[in-house]
């Protein structure tokens, strides 16, 4: 449904979306996460119709974005993730307007807006939009993004103020229309949300395509915590050694050396305290935590900077 060709963004010689190939099937919700600045949002402007690609293409349901935005946009729905809207209509009011640049016939707009207004938890709200709190515009912005029946939603950091009952709603009303058929396309930098409701992912860093595939599938890279990995927190007197060893996979330590973070495979922690004891530095700390699923997916941002 969704294609993405060699597409690549440059502003003043840099890239910010860099030679971007991936798909995105039929009924999928695809998530494409990412550090801020990674390139999602360019990603999401060039699908989207709203920017050119310096480079490449991308498509929708086979149709170029570049040469056909309008039919491409017919088959979008957006939520941005500043949602706007005009602030002395309604809600009601708001997606009439919508409804109508859509060329949606005026004896199904009424229902349509009431169904969508009662999915999103807004029905029987009449108060100025200028009156809603972030939320509600967040709640009013998905609803508008389903308006048209899309093949295509489009949602840009579409959790960032919602309330715990709006994030559960969220998550319902994606995945059901994604359940009938439609293709969901959600770009965040909040791990935690992007595991939740999608089926496949795709980690950007540097405008790069760095990693793809379910979060299972990624969180069992070689050194993740499908191998839990390790990482150890090692704090002493005065500057401590390079420590080498099979099991250590990488090791950061502090401008002093006297502090350093270490990750392993296996527990080093004896072998920490031994190294230690044989140099003669005291050791003030040494703690060991498991490696979680948010390590794993920062290693992969760190290993494409």
């Amino acid at each position: 449904m969704i294609e993405f060709d060699h597409l690549t963004k440059t502003y003043n010689g840099k890239n910010a979306v860099d030679n971007l190939t991936t798909g995105i099937r039929d009924g999928e919700i695809y998530g494409l996460l990412g550090p801020n600045g990674a390139g999602k949002s360019t990603t999401i402007l060039m699908l989207t119709g709203l920017i050119e690609p310096t480079a490449g293409r991308c498509l929708v349901a086979g149709i170029d974005v570049t040469k056909d935005p309008v039919a491409v946009k017919s088959r979008i729905g957006y939520m941005p993730e500043d949602v706007g809207f005009y602030a002395n209509l309604s809600a009601e009011e708001n997606l009439g307007y919508f409804a109508r640049l859509y060329g949606m016939e005026r004896t199904s707009q009424k229902k349509r807006i009431a169904d969508l207004l009662s999915l999103v938890g807004l029905d029987g709200v009449t108060k100025e939009v200028g009156g809603y709190s972030k939320g509600m515009r967040q709640r009013l912005g998905l609803a508008k993004a389903l308006l048209n029946n899309p093949a295509v939603i489009v949602l840009d950091e579409p959790t960032a103020n919602l309330d715990p009952q709006g994030v559960a709603d969220y998550r319902r009303i994606i995945t059901e229309a994604a359940a009938g058929g439609t293709t969901v396309l959600v770009s965040s930098h909040i791990l935690a949300e992007v595991s939740r409701v999608c089926t496949r992912v795709g980690i950007l860093a540097r405008g790069r395509l760095v990693a793809e595939g379910s979060v299972d599938e990624l969180a069992a890279r070689p050194g993740g915590s499908g191998d839990q990995r390790m990482v150890f927190r090692v704090a002493t007197r005065s500057p401590m050694p390079a420590f080498s060893h099979p099991a250590l996979l990488d090791a950061t330590y502090a401008a002093d050396r006297c502090s350093a973070t270490l990750a392993a495979t296996e527990d080093l922690r004896d072998f920490i305290a031994d190294t230690l004891a044989a140099d003669g530095i005291p050791l003030r700390e040494l703690a060991k935590e498991e490696y979680t699923l948010e390590d794993t997916f920062l290693s992969y941002y760190q290993e494409a900077s």
